[in-house]
């Protein structure tokens, strides 16, 4: 049985196992992991649940999503923005759902260290940060989605760039891993770090929304007194003491992902402490069976939405195997350095990754 991480006063390993348990109910028989049974699925939101199934130990069902999304991937690199029973239900190809595939490729690398996984998911990893290495604009960011005419549109999400940052770093650390070093993927790291760090009129101001204040500083295009100071300037607009994190600065209402993301960041910035207070702080949304709900409007005490999904539960996992710092995969978050070490020795040792 595999060990699953704790934190201490807030959640023991019995109690994560039956959140992994709970997001493995709502996947489907073809490895289709929807943010609940009968809901919408979409790419970026199916590889978080998937790795927190890794960290519970359900590695074979990790595989069936990730190969349920390799066998939906467009032959552009893409994705649908949405899907429902495997019929696209909105067509859009947005440039995060294509970039997050190779963060949960590389955590199942790190979990597993299944190399025939790797080989099996590596030309899909490779199809979709090729498609976000040429949706790159001018000004380093990503445009957020292609037009129907199959051109980049203008806009940049911050948000979506600061995970296609964390992206770009795990597929160049995959391609090193294989053997395939894509020099294009380097020079698009670093120019959308830049845009992050140095070129705020890049991207659009979505600056009510919490995840535009902790998500550079999560993805790690911000590190030391920059994140520090990132952290330290959003704290009172969007941090509710005992509640969780607001998703929208000007709405009463705390959501249980956005909360366990900014745990993420706090633990990158080495905030164990912090980070285990929020992840407290957000148990209120903790349902019976392990599942959690998205969230609480704060001034009625109503969940809103109504829904218990996925990625929910899933980002507690990621957050608690973050602050517990105890699993193979922990330091995706914590310690960018860990990104490249595991890379390293596997050059170094036989096996099927080589190229």
């Amino acid at each position: 049985m595999t060990d699953l991480p704790e934190v201490p006063g807030v959640l023991g390993a019995d109690q994560l196992r039956t959140t992994v348990a709970a997001i493995a109910a709502e996947q489907a028989g073809d490895g289709a992991l929807p943010w609940y049974r009968g809901g919408q699925l979409d790419a970026w939101d199916s590889v978080e649940a998937a790795m927190a199934l890794d960290v519970g130990g359900e590695h074979d069902r990790a595989l069936a999503a990730y190969g349920w999304l390799a066998r939906h991937q467009r032959p552009d690199g893409s994705w649908a923005a949405e899907y429902r029973d495997g019929a696209v239900t909105a067509p859009a190809a947005e440039s995060n759902h294509a970039g997050y595939l190779a963060v949960g490729v590389w955590h199942t690398w790190l979990c597993t260290q299944d190399a025939a996984a790797v080989d099996r998911l590596w030309p899909a990893v490779r199809r979709a940060l090729d498609l976000v290495t040429a949706m790159q604009l001018v000004s380093g960011a990503v445009s957020w989605a292609l037009r129907p005419d199959g051109t980049p549109d203008d806009t940049a999400l911050l948000t979506g760039n600061a995970s296609l940052h964390q992206a770009l770093r795990c597929g160049i650390a995959l391609a090193g891993l294989v053997g395939e070093p894509q020099p294009d993927w380097d020079l698009a790291a670093t120019e959308l770090g830049t845009a992050l760090r140095e070129r705020p009129a890049a991207f659009a101001d979505r600056s009510r929304w919490s995840m535009d204040w902790y998500y550079p500083v999560l993805a790690g295009a911000l590190t030391g007194p920059a994140a520090d100071a990132r952290l330290a300037a959003g704290w009172d607009t969007f941090v509710v003491p005992g509640a969780g994190v607001r998703c929208v600065a000007d709405r009463p209402w705390v959501t249980g992902a956005e909360t366990c993301e900014l745990a993420l960041a706090l633990t990158a910035v080495g905030r164990r402490d912090d980070a285990a207070a929020q992840l407290a702080a957000m148990q209120h949304l903790r349902a019976g069976d392990g599942s959690y709900w998205t969230g609480l409007v704060l001034t009625d005490g109503v969940r809103w939405p109504v829904e218990r999904t996925t990625w929910t539960a899933a980002a507690v996992v990621l957050a608690a195997d973050a602050i517990a710092g105890t699993g193979p995969a922990a330091g995706l978050f914590a310690d960018p350095a860990a990104l490249d070490r595991p890379a390293r020795e596997a050059r170094d040792r036989p096996g099927k990754i080589a190229g």
